[in-house]
């Protein structure tokens, strides 16, 4: 990975900064609202599920956190993640590349994923990397609540991010795993006064009153 396959940009929100490459995703408005919905509480260990270039860890070192837990299926993501870890000097972090699905993890008190968008289709990316990042061929959602079930500890917390159109798929599958749902916020466009995108902090602990709020983005 040479310099020049770099770009060097701010986390929105933070004062700090990352590498990322042209050829991979890349963070986005997205990104940006879900590491400020995020909150760690002191000595937690988070665990970011499909942690790309770490920019969902770099948003959880903010707070005095236990550990950071990194999870990604592309040798190369791992690799710039780990670069941009200790460009920004984090300690006490572990990186593992592989399925999520396949690992044996200790139980954690933060989940934070921003997942694969689109289930498979016919029209997807002729560049790996992307496919893997947009599309649900390596993490079906039932798969993602599978692992945030048995990786939650009693009370830990799941943070994520999806396209609003696939809400209700999500509350099927805090259902169907016994989870609750602390806080939904919609994302709507100011332009056209429709939510994008939804926000969602779900709890292991399924006694919970929701929470519903909306962000308005330009």
């Amino acid at each position: 990975m040479s310099k020049k396959d770099l770009t060097f940009n701010y986390l929105n929100g933070t004062e700090i900064y990352l590498y990322q490459r042209e050829d991979m995703f890349r963070i986005n408005t997205d990104t940006a609202l879900l590491g400020n919905f995020l909150e760690v509480h002191p000595n937690e260990i988070v665990l970011d599920i499909g942690t790309n270039n770490g920019a969902l860890l770099l948003y959880a070192s903010q707070y005095e956190y236990g550990k950071l837990i990194g999870v990604d299926i592309v040798p190369d993501a791992i690799d710039l993640a780990k670069k941009n870890l200790e460009f920004n000097e984090i300690e006490n972090y572990e990186l593992h590349c592989a399925r999520v699905q396949d690992l044996e993890l200790m139980q954690v008190d933060v989940i934070v994923c921003n997942p694969p968008y689109f289930q498979t289709s016919n029209n997807m990316s002729a560049n790996p990397m992307m496919q893997v990042a947009k599309h649900e061929t390596n993490l079906p959602l039932a798969d993602l609540f599978e692992i945030v079930q048995k990786l939650l500890k009693p009370n830990g917390r799941f943070y994520m991010v999806q396209r609003y159109s696939r809400l209700m798929d999500i509350l099927d599958e805090v259902i169907e795993r016994g989870l609750g749902v602390v806080e939904i916020r919609k994302v709507v466009d100011s332009r056209t006064n429709k939510p994008t995108s939804v926000l969602l902090h779900i709890s292991k602990n399924e006694q919970q009153h929701t929470k519903q709020s909306v962000h308005h983005i330009p």
